[in-house]
């Protein structure tokens, strides 16, 4: 038996409800190992579990990522050993000192890659990976809208479609965080912030309208996203960061030029193994290699997990936000 420090989630609510508690974590079960967490990853997702909007039953350990060391391995384990380096996504239960892991959920961290970029970039950029590769497969040429492009998976997003050869017509709330993607190869910037009518301004740039709009904001930013598309131009809502989209008409896809519209989540397109593997291994791979740039925006202690959501629910920050055990 272990002792284990975690944030639990008492009730579902705001981030009052967020406890740090110690308990006794058991040794790896079979087919498990146990992980020393070097950081675990702060998400969108685990404000939707915390408010309900994903229900859950509490009290439960947040965090859907992380990154860290073996240090004991549960009967039947084969391939991993003490030692070993290890990060994972969409695995529940992740801000805490030390996890019990099932193999499956886990990937090797390359040699050189500092593990707390590693848990910064588990989910995010698995995100990113089959947004980009997947979800509409960029093409040289297209032109990709991308909502909060300072953000953690915004950032991710432009490299990942100007390495295509493609186009980016970038939003934020600021000019600093416009700098931001500008800096990372987004080729048009707009403050959103700034403009009455955010797709009257996206046209200015792109007057048939986008190919395809990346949208993690939600209430906010889905209807100028629809008016922004080219004639079957898709629209991939993959978050919700300033409220979830209310029903809508579907007759507005057909009015708007036959569009589509999707909503996608990173769990179906990790399912298979190898698909798993895939999308970890160029991920971590362009990152240990630095063909691609993480920020880790901020660094936060345990204690302080309720400051790190209430800086990400408040748009006011840039890159990846991170908690750490020994921060």
């Amino acid at each position: 038996m272990t002792t284990a420090t975690s944030v639990f989630v008492t009730e579902p609510g705001d981030g009052s409800v967020l406890a740090v508690q110690t308990h006794d974590l058991p040794a790896p079960a079979h087919g498990e190992v146990q992980i020393e967490v070097a950081a675990a990853g702060v998400n969108f997702i685990d404000v939707y579990k915390r408010q309900g909007v994903y229900p859950v039953p509490t009290p439960f350990v947040l965090g859907e990522e992380g990154a860290g060391t073996v240090v004991a391995v549960g009967a039947g384990v084969v391939g991993i050993q003490t030692g070993d380096r290890v990060a994972w996504c969409q695995s529940t239960g992740s801000q805490s000192t030390v996890v019990n892991k099932p193999v499956a959920a886990l990937v090797p961290v390359p040699d050189g890659l500092d593990l707390e970029v590693a848990a910064s970039v588990m989910l995010q950029g698995l995100t990113a990976h089959y947004l980009v590769n997947s979800t509409y497969a960029v093409q040289r040429d297209d032109i990709a809208l991308v909502h909060a492009a300072a953000g953690g998976v915004g950032q991710l997003l432009v490299q990942l479609i100007t390495a295509k050869g493609a186009t980016v017509v970038a939003t934020a709330g600021s000019s600093e965080k416009l700098e931001v993607a500008g800096r990372l190869g987004a080729q048009h910037l707009i403050d959103y912030a700034d403009v009455d009518d955010l797709a009257a301004a996206v046209r200015k740039v792109a007057p048939q309208g986008v190919d395809v709009v990346y949208d993690g904001v939600g209430r906010s930013t889905f209807d100028a996203s629809l008016a922004s598309l080219r004639p079957r131009g898709m629209m991939v809502l993959f978050g919700g960061a300033s409220g979830q989209v209310p029903p809508f008409d579907l007759q507005r896809l057909n009015s708007g030029g036959s569009l589509f519209v999707t909503r996608p989540t990173l769990v179906h397109y990790v399912a298979d193994r190898k698909e798993y593997e895939w999308r970890a291994g160029e991920v971590l791979g362009a990152v240990a290699d630095g063909s691609l740039k993480v920020d880790v925006g901020g660094r936060y202690a345990f204690a302080d997990a309720a400051a790190a959501y209430e800086a990400l629910e408040g748009r006011q920050t840039t890159g990846k936000l991170i908690l750490v055990p020994n921060a």
